[in-house]
């Protein structure tokens, strides 16, 4: 795609901010964790810019000042006791209005108005990288150890082998259980551990008939789908050719998600309220979406002791399917406007790139999981949760983090996520022939990438 899409990518852009939900908000469970504290930051928005002979000041754009934003302060103080001069000059900026900046300065030709580095929506690295690749600088010299990040992790920001973004926080699947609802039909969260789709729908039809709800509560749509595809290394998007219509773990996870509604396994909820509530309220005994819906779970406090957290099942008769996958998070890119490339390789390798001080202090203060796989080992990743019974749910999380596949949807997950939503929604709720949805599927992909 050429600059003639670039109205479409921004209006892309500017919807972008509704699926940001993915990784924002603190976790209150974590809070025990530790005792750290907030470290102050001493960046200025009226720092000096990077141009200056001997400044060590680096621009940031981000969004979230509890998250994102206090991540990116509490690596400047980490940095700086090896670097006292340095700084960071953080400006905020929501999410959809980074990709506007990002596009308006591509199609004008002028980066000048880019800053060092910025934080990227993971799922939009491909579709920015293909179509304005100079936007960014390429990390694959930058000293990264690649090694300790999850596979599935960096597939999202690496684009023809090139990497473009360092991974930030956790986006691994997750299966959150009411244990005392399984305990109520005779099982134990054991006994959903490193299952099959087969094997899980036969012991959640148990917990159903037990407790008169659905096992799994869904937001509706083609998110649950794409996690079970990935988790079995399957890609609707292979080397820029759509593969919808004849992908085999596609059409299982179709398949699967199609029965389990049928015999009230799951239950979808299109409204986003009404699918947290039917967590909280007891409508259902569990859930599956990237671990940063365990903060919208334990806004039950009164449920605390009784939840567990488990990997997800996977897909029966499906070569390389596994129990993991992953379902949003961020990544931070360097621009191509970027002043001092050393400097910016250097702080986002100590600090993001190699500091568990820094992800022990975020997991507490800001609710982020690490996406750095040595994260796991630290004394602050090993504390046992009150809510989820005792257990060691983050060292677990990113434990799962490492063992997701890579999966690629190239530069046009909006458009696959769009076209499967539908796909699921006619075959659902018409019964529509899932290999008919899959072949419509393909041919709107196609048509839009050929748009």
């Amino acid at each position: 795609m050429k600059k003639k899409n670039a109205a479409a990518l921004m209006a892309a852009a500017m919807a972008a901010s509704l699926l940001v939900g993915c990784g924002g908000a603190a976790s209150s469970e974590a809070t025990s964790a530790a005792e750290s504290k907030p470290a102050e930051s001493t960046a200025e928005s009226t720092a000096a810019d990077t141009t200056a002979d001997g400044d060590e000041t680096l621009t940031v754009w981000a969004w979230d000042p509890n998250f994102n934003i206090y991540a990116l302060k509490q690596a400047e103080a980490i940095y700086q006791k090896d670097h006292p001069n340095f700084k960071l000059n953080i400006e905020e900026n929501v999410y959809s209005d980074i990709e506007t900046k990002l596009i308006t300065a591509a199609t004008s030709e002028d980066y000048s108005t880019l800053p060092d580095i910025f934080l990227m929506q993971d799922y939009s690295f491909h579709k920015m990288v293909a179509n304005f690749p100079g936007i960014y600088t390429e990390l694959d010299n930058g000293g990264f150890n690649w090694d300790d990040f999850s596979g599935g992790k960096l597939a999202d920001s690496t684009v023809d082998g090139h990497h473009y973004g360092i991974p930030f926080d956790n986006g691994a699947s997750v299966m959150a259980v009411r244990s005392d609802m399984i305990e109520n039909a005779g099982l134990t969260v054991d006994d959903f551990k490193d299952l099959t789709w087969s094997e899980f729908e036969e012991k959640a039809q148990k917990v159903v008939d037990a407790n008169g709800v659905p096992m799994l509560t869904s937001s509706g749509g083609s998110e649950l789908i794409i996690e079970m595809m990935q988790s079995a290394g399957a890609s609707p998007v292979v080397d820029g050719e759509v593969k919808i219509a004849d992908n085999a773990a596609l059409k299982e996870s179709l398949t699967v998600y199609k029965d389990m509604v049928d015999k009230g396994i799951l239950a979808e909820y299109t409204d986003w309220d009404q699918y947290i509530a039917s967590m909280n309220d007891g409508k259902a005994a569990g859930v599956i979406n990237g671990c940063w819906i365990m903060s919208s779970v334990q806004a039950a406090a009164d449920q605390s002791g009784k939840w567990a957290i488990v990997n997800m099942p996977k897909l029966d008769g499906i070569d390389g399917a596994t129990n993991y996958a992953n379902c949003g998070g961020a990544s931070w890119a360097v621009s191509s406007n970027c002043k001092n490339t050393e400097l910016a390789y250097d702080f986002l390798k100590s600090t993001f790139g190699a500091s568990v001080e820094l992800y022990d202090d975020l997991l507490p203060n800001a609710g982020a999981i690490a996406s750095y796989l040595p994260a796991a080992e630290s004394d602050v990743y090993n504390q046992p949760s009150e809510f989820y019974g005792g257990q060691t749910v983050y060292k677990d999380i990113v434990e799962f983090a490492g063992k997701v596949p890579a999966f690629d949807c190239g530069a046009y997950y909006s458009d696959v996520r769009s076209a499967l939503t539908d796909a699921v929604t006619n075959i659902v709720q018409n019964n529509a022939d899932i290999d008919s949805e899959m072949q419509n599927a393909q041919d709107t992909v196609e048509f839009n990438i050929a748009g």
